[in-house]
């Protein structure tokens, strides 16, 4: 798998290269209905996935599919608009190659953002919670198999995978502008089917305070490879057992789309911010 993964890798950094002349320093990828954060963007580039080589492609309704290359202030970041989930059937390595790539191309650090369901009950639909750490044990790990050492070493300290001072830039931004940011700990589960009241409470026991299906694994293949990294989670629903009514997709969009104010505040003044932890 190793060989095969990191010639696939090198393949879609080849053909970006050979597509967009940029170098962004700050990497967002945007959760299901939070792609309109990108219109905070100076666009000076757009790529959709199809058009790299063996890029694999979301499926998911509500992701747009496409990198997004621009500014934030003087700041060059480059935007996912849409992820590859593991439950679309794509392999691991598939899923984190996106984030691999980013680092190629010049990312330092990688801003994770995703929808989740409220485990934590003192949250509410449309909360945005700051990822303090991560619950992956129940997730194929992506750095299984032959370790690639042009990435990174084959065992990586996980002890603080989101940095700390990135948290408290974003810590700092929410206080300024008067947002109510909670903050926990995310649990990624591979869905594509939502979680049983019973999975939720072993959750909830295992020290959970969101739940979802992306993020984590994202998260250890980037800190494999030296980035520094932070997460938002916008909390879209109460996930099974603590909400009274079954969850849908079109949930999770319609509280998205209510937070979408605060939370393109939150992630855009927090990047603007970042220029002296690059």
């Amino acid at each position: 798998m190793g060989n095969g993964t990191y010639e696939k890798l090198m393949n879609c950094y080849k053909s970006f290269q050979e597509k967009i002349d940029f170098h962004p320093e700050v990497a967002i990828v945007l959760g299901s209905g939070l792609g309109d954060f990108a219109d905070e963007i100076k666009v000076e580039a757009e790529l959709p996935y199809s058009e790299l080589e063996g890029f694999p492609v979301s499926t998911v309704v509500g992701h747009a599919g496409k990198f997004i290359f621009g500014y934030l202030g003087e700041i060059p970041v480059v935007c996912m608009k849409g992820r590859v989930h593991f439950y679309e059937g794509y392999p691991m390595s598939d899923v984190v190659l996106p984030a691999r790539l980013m680092k190629l191309m010049g990312a330092k650090i990688l801003f994770l953002t995703n929808a989740s369901g409220g485990i934590n009950q003192s949250f509410s639909a449309g909360d945005l919670m700051l990822i303090t750490d991560h619950i992956a044990a129940l997730v194929p790990n992506p750095l299984m198999g032959a370790n690639l050492d042009e990435l990174g070493t084959r065992f990586p300290d996980m002890s603080e995978v989101y940095d700390k001072d990135l948290q408290n830039r974003i810590r700092s931004v929410a206080k300024e502008h008067g947002i109510d940011l909670k903050e926990g700990v995310y649990i990624q589960f591979t869905g594509p089917s939502y979680e049983t009241p019973a999975e939720v409470q072993m959750a909830k026991i295992m020290g959970a305070d969101a739940v979802g299906m992306s993020t984590a694994v994202e998260a250890i293949a980037a800190n494999h490879m030296g980035m520094k990294i932070c997460g938002i989670s916008c909390v879209c629903n109460m996930a099974a057992g603590i909400s009274k009514t079954p969850l849908t997709h079109a949930e999770v969009q319609t509280a998205a789309d209510a937070a979408s104010a605060k939370f393109r505040t939150l992630v855009k003044e927090s990047v603007l911010g970042m220029k002296d932890l690059l």
